[in-house]
């Protein structure tokens, strides 16, 4: 509880230091630091171990997820130690790293980022806006999000980088359990925010999952829901998540030892990622908000959020 409430109050404060953040303020030491401070403390240590990757189907038969086929049929692979970020990407924390990196004015209409009419890519102290700190951040593209992941890496001296399909999978079903819902109960009680054509970002949370087609940008901070068994926040729901692996159908092209994708494959879908958590689209029929969904994803699409993972066989914190 301790480490928690050390870690909500590191994430109040960095709303309300970068709260105007913009491409023409200079960083500063502290907002950094706290960043990358913030980054080590919200680790999750997952041990590693064996399981099936894909959808294993319920104990009656049939599979979580009956309308997809491309991530059937399951495979047995194993998975080394590592550590993953307990919530999302927020906008306080990737506007500081894109404005350490300076292109943190690249994402504008002016300079032909056309999805900044609908997605602007910014960071500010209003909880009302769907770009609060503290919501979660929706990369521009692919690379943005693994370019962050490795900034950390560069700035810690710890091997960060995108979690892999197998180990979002992995952590997102409790090491590798046969769930079908990565929250606290393994249940869905949605939220009834975003419900009426008004919304209200202030109202109250209810349920334990925000889940609804919708095409507003607007979401819940990250954490706003009780966490999963193992201490980890909206991995179903809320936004999204990009993955390392470069998307095929099935799994029969992975190695069964700490699998990923690492080159494009054949077919239509070579060239995109592989996301995670399509309940974060607001998909939740036909088994498409269960841990076992994915979808193949433009690396130039910027609708997805994401988190970091620790490839290092001992906890970090």
């Amino acid at each position: 509880m301790i480490e928690n409430f050390r870690i909500w109050i590191g994430a109040a404060v960095l709303g309300l230091v970068v709260g105007c953040s913009s491409s023409s303020q200079q960083l500063s030491e502290d907002e950094l630091a706290l960043v990358l401070a913030n980054a080590e403390d919200s680790l999750v240590f997952i041990e590693g171990g064996e399981f099936r990757l894909g959808d294993v189907g319920q104990a009656s038969g049939e599979p979580f997820s009956p309308l997809l086929e491309n991530n059937k049929p399951s495979i047995m692979v194993n998975i080394d130690d590592f550590s993953i970020q307990s919530k999302e990407v927020t906008w306080g924390e990737f506007l500081v790293f894109l404005r350490d990196v300076g292109r943190a004015g690249n994402y504008t209409i002016e300079n032909g980022f056309r999805s900044a009419a609908r997605l602007p890519i910014e960071s500010n102290d209003d909880p009302t806006s769907p770009n609060y700190a503290l919501k979660p951040a929706r990369s521009p593209n692919y690379s943005e999000a693994e370019e962050y992941c490795a900034w950390l890496a560069e700035k810690t001296n710890l091997p960060f980088a995108l979690p892999t399909e197998a180990q979002w999978e992995y952590a997102a079903r409790n090491r590798g359990q046969r769930i079908a819902y990565a929250t606290s109960t393994g249940e869905l009680v949605l939220d009834d925010y975003l419900q009426k054509a008004s919304v209200d970002p202030l109202k109250p949370v209810t349920g334990n999952v925000l889940i609804h087609s919708s095409f507003a940008v607007e979401r819940r901070p990250v954490g706003s829901y009780q966490p999963s068994p193992l201490g980890l926040y909206d991995m179903t729901g809320n936004v999204p998540e990009w993955t390392r692996d470069w998307f095929q159908s099935g799994y029969g092209h992975l190695n069964a030892s700490n699998p990923v994708a690492s080159e494009p494959g054949e077919g239509s879908d070579s060239l995109k990622k592989s996301v995670r958590d399509i309940a974060g689209y607001g998909d939740h029929s036909g088994g498409l908000a269960t841990v076992y969904a994915r979808r193949a994803v433009s690396v130039n699409s910027p609708n997805q959020g994401f988190r970091c993972v620790v490839n290092h066989p001992k906890p970090i914190n």
